[in-house]
């Protein structure tokens, strides 16, 4: 059996779309507790306090809700150049970016991505300069004061084309999936790192591509996550479903939706871990998913039905 090689050390970052820049940028500077690093046109860049990266989320004004381009960091420049040469050969290669750091490219289902390894690392001002020395910024004391980016879920036409993209060129290996009666993959969980998951693909009930169902960002404990549901009700924030536990993966989670219509998640950062190097994918079935999350609470409808950008029923395939 070949050696299994991890070249993907983590999801870094992420660009939402947004037609409400101003209020999606308030947001995450109020309810989320992040720190606006950086603007460049029509895009701000806000940093989570502990993210030794220079930008978690950018957020950038268009004419509907999505996701643009995610960044995934190397685990060195070897690794980098693997994985340029297999996204090459996968026919899904874009190319480098100006500065010949970022090469860019799409998955099957049309998401852009970027994978890169020289970085740009967060520098605290005296403003936000922490007391510990290893921790990226200071604690914020506000809203959900979230922690870092924790995964993407894509919603996609076909799980099966991504899922062998992302274990090929990507080097990423599957932790749990659901697969339906008639045998379909209707979602798929992969991880980059010793995290139980770090982006997801989703069957796109419409039938479109290139969507997105949410994006996560990790708190401490799940206490945090009970004190940010409050701060959301306060704030007017649309709370979609939770506090609860997920059945698949076990996160402690909760879901709103930020002002411009993206779905994100809060999830408790000491979720679980794949410490096994041969583990064994775990199979939920449609009997299993029925019953509903870990403590019974049902899945709420628009959990299946709400994606971004935004498609009217009367368009689906």
């Amino acid at each position: 059996m070949a050696e299994k090689i991890r070249d993907v050390a983590h999801v870094s970052a992420v660009e939402l779309l947004t037609p409400v820049l101003d209020d999606t940028v308030r947001f995450f500077t109020d309810q989320m507790a992040m720190e606006v690093v950086e603007r460049r046109g029509n895009s701000a860049y806000l940093h989570a306090w502990d993210d030794y990266e220079h930008f978690t989320v950018k957020v950038t004004g268009a004419t509907t809700s999505g996701i643009g381009r995610t960044w995934l960091r190397a685990r060195s420049p070897e690794a980098l150049s693997r994985r340029v040469r297999d996204i090459e050969e996968s026919g899904f290669g874009e190319g480098w970016d100006a500065d010949k750091r970022i090469y860019h490219f799409i998955d099957p289902d049309g998401h852009p991505f970027g994978i890169y390894y020289e970085t740009q690392r967060y520098q605290a001002s005296e403003a936000t300069r922490p007391s510990l020395k290893n921790q990226a910024a200071r604690f914020p004391g506000r809203g959900a004061n979230v922690r870092r980016l924790d995964h993407v879920n894509f919603l996609a036409s076909d799980v099966q084309i991504n899922e062998d993209f992302v274990g090929q060129a990507l080097t990423g290996r599957a932790s749990e999936q659901i697969i339906l009666d008639n045998g379909t993959k209707a979602a798929v969980w992969y991880t980059f790192s010793d995290k139980s998951y770090d982006v997801v693909y989703t069957r796109d009930w419409t039938g479109r591509s290139g969507r997105l169902h949410h994006v996560a960002f990790a708190t401490d404990t799940r206490e945090d996550i009970l004190r940010a549901a409050d701060v959301f009700l306060e704030a007017g924030v649309h709370i979609e479903t939770g506090p609860h536990k997920h059945a698949i993966q076990q996160t402690f989670f909760l879901y709103v939706w930020e002002p411009g219509g993206n779905r994100i998640e809060l999830c408790n950062a000491g979720a679980r871990l794949l410490l096994a190097p041969d583990h064994e994918v775990i199979t939920w079935t449609e009997a299993e998913r029925a019953k509903g999350q870990a403590w019974g609470l049902k899945t709420i409808e628009t959990f299946h039905t709400h994606g971004t950008p935004p498609v009217a029923e009367s368009e689906w395939a």
